[in-house]
């Protein structure tokens, strides 16, 4: 599997868990007292996809500018 696929895949089940973990946040937020650890929980996947989302962003505009530097 090359590389920049497999950021892509892991990209995409963050974003699912990253969901879930939102969707039983507010769940949770409609009791009346909620631990403190589950208003966290997203904090993680955000921080994961906000790497893996900056990599994806990124990877084009490195090919373009490596393929312009060979070739130039």
């Amino acid at each position: 599997m090359n590389w920049n696929n497999g950021v892509r895949q892991f990209h995409r089940w963050v974003s699912i868990f990253f969901t879930a973990t939102v969707i039983a946040n507010f769940a949770v937020m409609g009791q009346e007292a909620p631990p403190a650890w589950v208003t966290y929980l997203p904090l993680l996947p955000l921080a994961l996809l906000l790497f893996t989302g900056l990599y994806l962003f990124a990877v084009p505009y490195a090919t373009k500018w490596r393929g312009a530097r060979r070739s130039g």
